[in-house]
């Protein structure tokens, strides 16, 4: 039977406008819960932003206006970006949303009840980028934050604390029990390493800070801004479709994407705040690396950012999502760069699939009047090298592995290009002794690109539609069954599309 997959991204915050950083977790996300839903899943894919804390609060006075209208106009941004994305989400979570801050509420109570939550005097050096606090040793030079190099401040204050330490053993016992928990394998020992060195009770209030849920039993403090971030992945099912509760179908999490930076809140904050609650442990995490430009990761702090929207006016949407897949190994450092994108557009997705498609479709229209031959059943090698593809793209995305999963893909495509070349139907057409032989190469290269988008569709999933239609089959029809070699529309009609991707030349290229 089919199961269920709950799919997270983090929610984004909103101190500034969306790049490519934020748009390469959303694709990431996307491309997988399409693949997941070809299997015929139960998926639901979360996404949003958390728009509490001191920083959005200074933000809005520096710009003059309310936190509240504030966090309006930049959470308007990032929900603007999934839909240029073409992102697939099934709800959109605001951290201000009354329903996820009586939900938060309601947990910590819980938590408070248990004896989890408790007051004390805090005093540490704080960065209000991160909204973190940092030990001495952790700083970099001049007393300055190790992500964003800005000036901490030393904070002191009485707040509500959570027992994280008392969860220290319950941690490590899970990290042994279930050891993918968290994904690539480094991340996991990371983790490990946090855990092992010793865990401080976290300060999980301020009151200091106004713009943020406020604390049940203390009015005067409101809730750390990640404690109430890390629960919205909770929170959100309490109220995605409205008078329905979806946390018995769908809790808990099946997979939550993240960067390495938020590694900790993640891996060690999280789960021991789900302890507490008394709630299931997510299924696994997957840690992605930096995108990178010159060297240096992607920062609003520095200015060294990449915005995505200049690229998919040039090149189209799909390009941007390829790219991010193909060119950045899913879990690890790439860089991002105008000459690998241009590149990967013009000798793959315009070479390699773009004219393969436009090649298939004038050959089938003048040499079968435009219907794809009936198979004459000589391929089977063929058929058999198709099934193996889709098993490895199927067993490469069931493993997380993006990247993995779109090379296959790829060799599926590249393998039907040397097909063509092997066979020569421009050859075959000139004796008709041989027709038998051309619809063999016509139905075969067909079909194969049939499959092929199948198999790329969570990736492309706009051209990928193209591609079906222009091979006479229902765009829609991009279910994993649809991979099967004998899936196809009988004696499907082509129609010969425009170029899938148009050539750009290389002086056109986005600065």
């Amino acid at each position: 039977m089919p199961g269920r997959f709950f799919i997270t991204t983090p929610i984004y915050y909103v101190n500034a406008d969306p790049h490519v950083g934020h748009a390469y977790t959303t694709i990431m996300a996307d491309v997988l819960a399409r693949h997941h839903r070809q299997r015929g899943e139960d998926v639901f894919f979360l996404t949003g932003t958390d728009e509490h804390g001191a920083k959005i609060a200074r933000a809005a006075e520096e710009a003059g206006r309310a936190p509240k209208e504030h966090a309006d106009a930049l959470s308007a941004r990032f929900r603007e970006m999934g839909g240029v994305l073409g992102a697939s989400n099934d709800f959109f979570i605001r951290t201000t949303d009354d329903q996820h801050k009586a939900a938060v509420q309601a947990l910590i109570v819980h938590m408070h009840e248990k004896g989890d939550i408790y007051k004390g005097s805090y005093g540490g050096w704080y960065c209000t980028s991160c909204e973190a606090f940092y030990n001495e040793g952790d700083l970099a030079e001049g007393t300055t934050c190790p992500i964003h190099h800005r000036p901490v401040e030393w904070i002191e204050e009485e707040n509500w604390f959570f027992r994280l330490s008392a969860y220290r053993d319950a941690l490590l016992a899970h990290y042994d029990a279930v050891p993918d928990f968290v994904r690539p394998r480094t991340r996991m020992n990371e983790a490990r390493r946090m855990v092992e060195d010793g865990l401080e009770d976290l300060s999980m209030s301020r009151a200091q800070v106004e713009w943020g849920v406020m604390v049940p039993w203390d009015p005067a403090h409101t809730v750390y801004v990640w404690v109430d971030a890390l629960f919205n992945y909770y929170t959100a099912l309490t109220y995605a479709e409205p008078g329905t509760d979806l946390v018995d179908r769908l809790w808990p999490p099946t997979l939550q994407l993240m960067a390495k930076d938020i590694l900790k809140f993640h891996a060690v904050i999280w789960p021991s705040l789900l302890m507490s609650a008394d709630l299931a442990l997510p299924e696994r995490l997957f840690v992605h690396g930096y995108i990178l430009k010159g060297g240096e990761r992607l920062s609003k702090t520095t200015g060294n950012i990449v915005d995505p929207f200049p690229y998919i006016e040039r090149y189209g949407l799909d390009a941007l999502r390829y790219y991010l897949c193909r060119e950045i190994r899913f879990g690890e450092d790439g860089t991002f760069t105008d000459e690998g994108f241009h590149q990967r557009y013009t000798s793959e997705l315009a070479n390699d699939f773009g004219n393969l498609l436009s090649r298939t479709a004038k050959m089938i229209e003048r040499y079968r009047d435009g219907v794809v031959p009936a198979d004459p059943g000589g391929d089977t090698e063929v058929a058999a090298e198709a099934a193996r593809a889709r098993d490895e793209v199927v067993e490469r995305f069931g493993a997380d592995d993006v990247t993995g999963a779109v090379e296959a893909a790829w060799g599926w495509v590249r393998r039907l290009n040397r097909l063509v070349e092997e066979r020569e139907p421009w050859a075959l057409a000139k004796d008709d002794a041989r027709a038998g032989e051309l619809d063999q190469a016509l139905f075969s290269v067909a079909n194969g690109l049939r499959i092929a988008a199948v198999l790329l569709w969570p990736v492309l999933p706009g051209s990928c539609a193209q591609v079906l239609t222009a091979l006479g089959e229902p765009a829609e029809a991009v279910g994993l069954d649809r991979a099967a070699w004998d899936a196809g529309t009988p004696r499907a009609r082509v129609v010969p599309p425009p170029p899938l991707f148009p050539r750009i030349e290389a002086d056109e290229v986005t600065a």
